[in-house]
């Protein structure tokens, strides 16, 4: 069973792609009262997975007349967004922001999930059994040869 979280993200997405636009703008408060749940719950899911790492921007405005912005990014291309990523990525990347942009690569349809948990179990902390901040230099080596392979393979 999904739990609340799940649901609202796939509420937002869903809102997104029925606009047919990149850009929704939501009040914290109505969408918790529409899920029956606390606003902080809304600001979890926004911040966790609507993050740069998945593909969207995230603005705010505070106040009575108060939104949340969500931007989904778009790209030219497949390999744009792949360089936007290698920049996020380096020069060390953690296993939370690896596991996010996995997500957003499977979401545009450029890894399988198959193909992404190969990808995860080679860039996991219990693979790479070293100390931190090495770990996280190290996996954000092997990240961009595995983008700039899958970079090359998109054209």
């Amino acid at each position: 069973m999904r739990n609340i979280s799940d649901v609202i993200e796939q509420y937002l997405k869903e809102i997104l792609k029925a606009k047919g636009k990149n850009v929704i703008e939501i009040k914290r408060s109505e969408i918790a009262d529409q899920f029956q749940c606390v606003p902080s719950q809304i600001n979890y899911v926004i911040n966790t997975r609507f993050t740069m790492e998945r593909g969207y921007i995230v603005e705010s405005k505070r106040g009575g007349g108060g939104y949340i912005r969500i931007i989904r990014i778009q790209h030219h291309d497949k390999s744009e967004m792949i360089d936007e990523i290698i920049a996020l990525i380096n020069p060390s990347v953690s296993l939370q922001t690896t596991i996010d942009v996995l997500d957003r690569l499977m979401e545009e349809e450029i890894v399988t999930e198959r193909e992404a948990r190969i990808i995860l179990s080679a860039l996991d902390r219990e693979t790479l059994a070293f100390k931190l901040p090495l770990r996280d230099e190290i996996r954000a080596r092997i990240f961009t040869s595995i983008l700039q392979t899958l970079k090359y393979f998109e054209k």
